[in-house]
């Protein structure tokens, strides 16, 4: 494997970062990850280290300990260098329901204008392509999902609203995303998934890694108070397909 320099630096006394070039590259992101699992397959597991992936760069925190970032630097660079015998990553495809009801889909109209397209075009595109996600952060939760149709591309809001309800899906820039709690938010909001992203009362608060995949598919209104309810009640499951399997 051909893999790309890193910048190594002290991220603070018990942290450190590892830097790839600054692109978004699903390449650089499967190099992050396969990275990762060869650092927790080489002593830099849990609990004494925590590990944080994102589109171009990999956190490593060491909760125990203060870091001896000179001796740290020369032990990753060394297993960076056998990077070439790790395998893929392991990830999955999530396919969650979204309901794109003009209820829930505050800005489908303005956005469906600003783009000259019809509301069901917007579906369509926003339904038929595969995101990655890139990064998981700003909120417990929030997935920083990229894939986005290029005919879906439209800027941030000018004036962020200072409500948007949890499970809203947002569309900004080349991203998609979902509200995982309720919070402030500047993206713009086509529709509502009815599955917790995040639940701080699990052992494995948030479901879904960076580096997975996720499916949208529409649900009608009836069906989305369904799977409320269900997800509510702890037994609606999203479809899961293991990938790399």
């Amino acid at each position: 494997m051909n893999s790309p320099k890193i910048k190594i630096k002290p991220f603070g006394v018990h942290a450190i970062l590892i830097e790839w070039p600054h692109e978004v590259s699903e390449k650089i992101l499967e190099i992050i990850l396969q990275y990762q699992t060869l650092l927790q397959s080489n002593g830099f597991s849990s609990p004494q280290w925590e590990m944080v992936p994102s589109y171009n760069s990999l956190l490593l925190v060491d909760r125990q300990n203060e870091i001896d970032h000179n001796r740290l630097v020369l032990e990753l660079d060394t297993l960076y260098g056998g990077l070439s015998q790790a395998g893929p990553s392991k990830k999955v495809l999530w396919r969650l329901p979204v309901c794109y009801d003009l209820e829930f889909g505050l800005d489908l109209d303005e956005v469906a204008e600003k783009l000259n397209k019809s509301i069901s075009e917007i579906i369509a595109l926003h339904t038929g392509a595969q995101y990655t996600v890139y990064g998981i952060g700003f909120l417990p939760g929030f997935m920083y999902l990229g894939g986005l149709d290029e005919n879906l591309e439209i800027n941030r809001k000018a004036s962020p609203r200072p409500k948007v309800l949890k499970g809203a899906v947002g569309i900004a820039g080349k991203q998609a995303g979902i509200y995982p709690q309720e919070s402030p938010g500047g993206w713009n909001i086509i529709g509502n998934c009815p599955v917790p992203i995040f639940n701080a009362s699990k052992d494995n608060p948030c479901f879904v890694n960076v580096g997975d995949k996720i499916e949208f598919f529409e649900i009608s209104r009836a069906a989305y108070k369904l799977h409320k309810i269900e997800a509510e009640v702890g037994i609606y499951q999203p479809e899961k397909i293991v990938l790399n399997a």
